[in-house]
């Protein structure tokens, strides 16, 4: 029995040191993906913008959510969230009261996603998982500030119902993508790839590149698929582990660096490869470990020179006393038994999605967990189909004078023609989310808003000649089979006028 549990056990025991990564990699993505909201502080999270709270409050929202991030329509209170938001990052970075830093980014976090889910893509919901599991793992155990005076730990290998969870959600993240990917496309006719690489609104000069050959690109939407589905099942073999180990995270690193070079996906390829890092096996550390020795040398050397910084902490440390054996026991045993019932929870919210009907297995009665503390997830990238309206935006202003511009190439004349990259034409991927969910006709309601947005911000530069109408027109091309190119119809999705000067408005 013993050895039966030592071989079912294998497979989830994971090393120190690749959590500490772990832990690394998450924050620095969070610093990431601040740093690109940050640029659109008032455009997706203030009154002024494209999503004031009132509307978000009629339109996204649901009674289990919360949001900090939604107390203001201000961007200046938006400005010091991100703030504080970056500075937990930073902490979780060096490990400084990591579990504290870890529940308050997961906080943080949730609030800003919950903010303006219009910008919201399925990395997303991955780095929000990252945080929640990650604090009931030890990621701040080694390489990190809170263990700078505890002795190296006698063995590196951990395992427990966490370790469990964060690899069943590596799992289920990919099997679940390739289950969704139901449509013939994937599973039958290889040609999904060629769609996707038909959106002129993601494609990079990598995917361009393969684009002109079929045959290549039908191998690589089958290996793609099987990938996703087969691949996950390396994580569960108790024999051999370092290599399956190594072996995945491999594939995976080369599979999401494939996607960042074809197709214009913003941050989600790094959030992908940062997951997989808790994987590396203990012999990745056993070949890193001399190569990083001079440098963690040089870094003690320089914390030895800052000796009024380690007294105050030393003299705390010196001072705690250890907690009771029974507490520690029984705090184990209230945090093993919170994980497991949440990965149940969590492994009952995928099948429902991939089981062909909402509501299915999962009741909507039962889901108000999954959106309160936002463990809630959606895989389906590319899913079940290909989406294939393609086009790209003209942002039509008409000046007082009668001169048509474009808007959306610097007030250049107006021109119907296709970019020789539309994908140029968005600031981000935040704004690439959010023009396709703009096109959708049940999301007519966020049209008007975006819409005036757009005028007033031209209408702020004094440069700008003052526009008595702007349109947001969308060149629609649908993708067809063969290569085939349909010319691009014209869609008008809004109008909105300027409001008219005081002067005018009195009887």
């Amino acid at each position: 029995m013993h050895q039966l549990w030592a071989a079912v056990r294998l497979p989830f025991v994971l090393d120190l040191r690749a959590l500490a990564l772990l832990r690394m990699g998450t924050a620095a993505i969070v610093l990431l993906d601040l740093g690109i909201r940050s640029t659109d502080l008032e455009a997706h999270y203030a009154n002024m913008g494209v999503l004031p709270l009132s509307v978000m409050l009629d339109h996204t929202w649901t009674p289990y959510q919360f949001s900090l991030h939604a107390a203001s329509g201000l961007w200046q209170v938006q400005a010091v969230l991100f703030g504080l938001a970056a500075l937990v990052a930073g902490a979780l970075l060096l490990g400084y009261h990591t579990r504290l830093a870890t529940l308050v980014s997961w906080g943080l976090l949730i609030s800003l996603q919950n903010r303006n889910p219009m910008i919201g893509q399925g990395g997303d919901d991955l780095l929000r998982m990252l945080l929640f599991w990650g604090f009931f793992l030890p990621w701040g155990r080694v390489w990190a500030w809170d263990a700078r005076h505890a002795p190296p730990p006698a063995r590196y290998d951990y395992a427990s119902a966490a370790t469990v969870a964060y690899i069943v959600q590596l799992a289920l993240l990919y099997w679940c993508t390739a289950l969704l990917k139901s449509g013939p496309e994937w599973t039958q006719q290889g040609t999904a790839l060629y769609y996707a690489f038909s959106l002129d609104q993601l494609l990079l000069p990598g995917g361009r590149l393969l684009y002109p050959h079929f045959g290549l690109l039908r191998g690589l939407t089958f290996a793609t698929w099987y990938t996703e589905l087969l691949l996950p099942i390396a994580l569960f073999i108790p024999v051999g582990v370092r290599w399956w180990r190594l072996l995945v995270v491999f594939v995976l690193f080369g599979f999401h660096l494939g996607i960042s070079l074809t197709l214009f996906v913003g941050i989600f390829f790094l959030i992908n490869m940062v997951s997989v890092l808790g994987l590396l096996p203990a012999v990745a550390f056993d070949w890193l470990t001399p190569r990083l020795a001079p440098h963690a040398a040089r870094a003690r050397h320089w914390r030895t020179r800052l000796p009024r910084w380690q007294a105050p902490w030393q003299l705390r440390i010196e001072r705690t006393r250890p907690r009771p054996a029974g507490r520690l026991a029984l705090w184990r045993t209230v945090r093993e038994t919170l994980v497991v019932s949440v990965l149940f929870y969590v492994c009952w919210w995928n099948l429902d999605d991939v089981g062909g009907k909402p509501g299915r297995w999962m009741s909507d009665s039962t889901r108000w967990l999954g959106y309160l503390v936002r463990i809630d997830q959606h895989w389906g990238m590319f899913a079940p189909t290909v989406f294939k309206d393609d086009g790209w935006y003209v942002l039509e202003g008409t000046t007082r004078a009668g001169q048509v511009l474009d808007l959306n190439r610097g007030g250049a004349p107006l021109s119907y023609a296709k970019p020789a990259a539309v994908v140029s034409l968005f600031k981000n991927d935040r704004w690439r989310k959010y023009s396709e969910n703009y096109l959708f006709v049940n999301n007519g309601w966020m049209r008007p808003y975006y819409c005036n947005y757009l005028l007033r911000i031209w209408q702020q530069n004094p440069a700008h000649p003052p526009l008595r109408h702007l349109s947001v027109v969308y060149m629609k091309e649908v993708s067809q089979p063969n290569y085939q190119v349909p010319p691009a119809t014209r869609e008008v999705l809004c109008d909105c006028e300027p409001p008219a000067p005081a002067a005018q408005l009195a009887p």
